[in-house]
């Protein structure tokens, strides 16, 4: 889809360099959500990752891009293309046992036990002792290691949501990532997760069907793909009490541990899970959208701050009735801010000293893939990027008062951030529920493992306060359900504040004179280039 050029004289006039009057944060609202309709609409089916309908979302912020005035920038134009290959796994013949003395106990599939693909190819068969470990987290560094003095090979770990409460939400996200590697380094064949009622974000019974039948994507570079092979799955909270039955331990105190935040301890669950898994598979390919506006500074241009916001989501489920998931603020939103940002710079004739790399992301939604991607094989030179400003379901459901940004405590970025705030009137909030892992649950993690300091921003809002009644609802009814739609309420002119932020925080950080580092006593500095890791 093709869009109009700005007028003639206005475009000449940012040409020239020349500001022109503010734009109405009316006007503003109203095109951000134009943007949004156009990308979320029923005729977009979605966005899935490697669709028609993706690809057609991806032209028109190609198109909107170049209408803004960016340069392209990926590796084919606008585009930087990424194959893949997808496994879908065929509930109809795959199968899950609990085994005890001989004797097999079916689970069903999904209602009480579903597989994911993620990363890589997935295992055809297993059959493992099930072994608990806890939050499954090795962190030795906060003294904590639920792997400490486990036998894993050839077992099946199960592990429970959430974390010690004296370790940051952001470290014990980190080492759930890390989590699928060490298991299969120690032997393990798959890992089971449970995520308790109080922690979980909706339903078993509402997300099971999404989950269970979502097809699983991973790279088809080798190289490039998760250690494996390792079946990873979840299981509702009913079948986790026959997962302990043999153990000595019920499920429901575990639970009550986990959700305290307190010790919980490890141990054999006296059983084996055997499990059969049947998929069929594709090649496909998908690409991010790369555009640039270029900077100003010749010693500085060639330096990049990168905003994203991923543009996939989760295509047409299969639901009875409207099955279509429009992803509207998951994450439609978002990528309509990244053009509301730089359509102020537009008009505004801003040209930072550093260069602004916008990037519309794929497969955020198969697990972070596309911005792992760019992040390892970026379309510009690694050293080149100094900065990740991260865009993703910031939640626009009540008045901006306050942002949320997840690892502002890790480095200078947090600094930019409160500096920002403080002008702006929006003081910074911590994470309200850090056992959700959002600092590990979005495109920004991906620059963090690449040692790129990175943010992400929600609106703000505190644990057991009526705006953290309203997200709760959201999550519970409408997170990756046909109903993040476009009939939802949304506070279009409070998002485009937010978009203000984060516009004035990445112009602050191209404009400075000394690249974002990381923190001292960071545990992600570590990830940095060697000349990255300087105070």
């Amino acid at each position: 889809m093709s869009i109009k050029p700005l007028a003639t004289l206005a475009a000449l006039l940012l040409i020239a360099g020349c500001a022109t009057a503010p734009v109405p944060i009316e006007t503003r609202a109203a095109t951000w959500w134009t943007d949004v309709e156009a990308l979320s609409n029923d005729g977009m089916e979605g966005r899935a990752a490697g669709s028609p309908a993706y690809d057609r979302a991806a032209r028109y912020v190609a198109d909107r891009f170049a209408a803004l005035g960016l340069e392209p920038a990926g590796t084919e134009g606008w585009f930087q293309p990424i194959a893949f290959e997808e496994r879908r796994i065929l509930l109809d013949r795959s199968s899950a046992v609990l085994v005890a003395e001989g004797r097999a106990s079916p689970l069903a599939m999904p209602d009480d036990i579903y597989f994911r693909v993620r990363g890589s190819p997935p295992p055809e068969r297993i059959e493992g002792r099930l072994v608990f470990i806890g939050y499954g987290l090795h962190i030795p560094e906060a003294g904590h290691d639920d792997f400490a003095g486990v036998d894993l090979r050839g077992a099946v770990a199960v592990v429970i949501g959430g974390g010690p409460a004296n370790i940051s939400g952001a470290l014990k996200s980190h080492a759930r990532e890390e989590r699928s590697r060490l298991l299969v380094e120690r032997g393990a064949v798959g890992v089971i997760a449970i995520t308790t009622t109080r922690q979980a974000e909706a339903p078993w019974d509402r997300t099971a069907p999404v989950y269970s039948r979502q097809p699983g994507l991973y790279f088809a570079d080798p190289a490039l793909q998760d250690p494996g092979p390792l079946l990873g799955g979840g299981v509702s909270p009913a079948a986790a009490e026959r997962l302990f039955a043999r153990s000595g331990h019920s499920y429901a105190e575990i639970a009550a541990l986990a959700d305290a935040s307190r010790p919980v301890p490890g141990f054999a669950l006296n059983q084996s899970l055997r499990a059969t898994v049947a998929t069929e598979g594709r090649s496909l390919s998908s690409a991010n959208v790369v555009g640039r506006l270029r900077g100003s500074d010749p010693s500085l241009a060639a330096e990049h701050v990168v905003l994203t916001a991923h543009l996939d989501g989760l295509g047409i489920g299969a639901q009875a009735g409207d099955a279509i998931h429009n992803g509207t603020l998951d994450n439609a939103a978002g990528v309509a801010s990244l053009l509301d940002i730089a359509a102020r710079y537009r008009h505004a004739g801003v040209r930072p000293r550093r260069s602004i790399l916008f990037v519309a992301l794929t497969g955020e939604e198969r697990g972070l893939l596309g911005s792992r991607y760019f992040a390892r094989r970026p379309s510009v030179p690694r050293e080149s990027i100094v900065a990740n400003l991260n865009y993703d379901m910031a939640l626009p459901l009540f008045p901006l008062t306050s942002v949320n940004v997840l690892g502002a405590e890790e480095g200078s970025l947090g600094a930019d951030a409160r500096a920002v705030g403080a002008a702006r009137g929006l003081p910074i909030t911590p994470d309200a529920f850090p056992n959700r892992n959002a600092f590990v649950r979005s495109d920004q993690y991906s620059f963090i493992e690449q040692g790129i300091p990175a943010l992400a921003f929600k609106f703000g809002f505190a644990a057991n306060t009526p705006e953290a009644a309203i997200e709760a609802e959201w999550r519970a009814n409408r997170y990756h359900m046909p109903s993040d739609d476009l009939a939802q309420p949304v506070r279009r002119e409070d998002s485009v504040r937010l978009n203000d932020f984060i516009a004035d925080l990445a112009l602050r950080v191209a404009n400075a004179r000394e690249r974002p580092r990381w923190n001292q006593d960071s545990f992600f500095r570590r990830f940095a280039l060697p000349q990255e890791r300087t105070p």
